[in-house]
């Protein structure tokens, strides 16, 4: 461990920026989640199998592996859940005792939260299979601006649990997530993940759309103005039924008429949205509509 650490230090630049007063170094690979990673490699391979744990440091990545797949009852999409099981219990305690890993034996959560408190994206297993057990931790430029938004909601209201963390990454990759699909990113249910969002809510980091199963997420205005992102959250937030309205009458007066799909580009919705958008404006007695089925468009109302 001495040896490899050494080696990490050696490699391992740090980039530093400013919060108010307080400096913050940025480090390509954050010391303990490599620390972690290598640790558990040693700990929980297989040492009835051939070959030995391998730890590369490549130019978007640093890579460690070792023989044997994970620990029984252990799968992908159980890993942040899972109770500890070591393979080799009196190495793991032994490793423990000497301060190298965490006592609560939840390295993963470690490895998780560094990786993602640094900027970067989530840590990953998919390389993994029954031979052999393959951790990446994804390198390339930090997203400063994410470590500044940790950074301060830290100091302002506590830091960020590991849940919140990945729920962020996760709308800050994907821009928008439901309960559902939050569930996989924090395996967790999705009752329980809408727990986590609704403290992200709260905190006024995330902003909650539509209810029920269409209920959907995305981040708050004020972060993505913490972001530097203020467009985007333009675009992510859409228009509202009034700006809906009026971009259709726009468009039907310069054009004569509007079909579904010509609505759903406008107003940047989906299909299903778009027909109730037409049908309302038919309902108020602004647009007729014409034709029937796939041939349907909506025209000016007559007199």
């Amino acid at each position: 461990m001495d040896e490899l650490e050494g080696r990490f230090r050696a490699a391992n630049q740090e980039e530093e920026f400013f919060v108010g007063m307080i400096r913050i170094g940025v480090p390509d690979y954050p010391e303990r989640a490599y620390r972690e990673g290598v640790a558990n490699a040693l700990i929980h391979r297989d040492y009835a199998r051939l070959g030995t744990v391998h730890v590369q440091w490549h130019d978007d990545r640093v890579q460690i592996s070792s023989p044997g797949g994970l620990p029984e009852g252990v799968r992908l999409d159980n890993l942040l859940v899972t109770d500890p099981r070591p393979r080799n219990p009196r190495l793991a305690d032994a490793f423990k005792r000497a301060g190298i890993v965490e006592r609560t034996a939840r390295g993963i959560d470690t490895i998780f939260r560094e990786q993602l408190r640094g900027g970067r994206p989530a840590p990953s297993y998919d390389r993994s299979n029954e031979t052999g057990v393959t951790l990446i931790l994804p390198g390339g430029k930090a997203n400063l601006d994410f470590v500044r938004l940790v950074v301060e909601e830290g100091r302002e209201n506590g830091a960020l649990n590991l849940q919140e963390l990945l729920l962020l990454n996760h709308l800050w990759l994907e821009r928008q997530t439901t309960s559902a699909e939050g569930a996989e990113v924090v395996q967790r249910t999705p009752a329980e993940t809408r727990r986590h969002l609704g403290r992200l809510v709260e905190a006024g980091l995330v902003e909650s759309r539509g209810r029920g199963k269409r209920q959907s997420y995305i981040l708050a205005s004020s972060t993505y103005r913490r972001l530097g992102l203020e467009a985007e959250y333009v675009r992510r937030r859409g228009f509202d039924p009034l700006q809906q309205e009026h971009l259709v009458l726009q468009y039907v007066n310069a054009h004569g008429r509007i079909a579904r799909r010509h609505a759903a580009e406008l107003c940047k919705i989906g299909p299903a949205q778009a027909t109730r958008l037409l049908r309302r404006l038919v309902g108020k007695g602004t647009l007729a509509m014409h034709g029937q089925k796939r041939g349907t468009w909506y025209g000016p109302a007559e007199d």
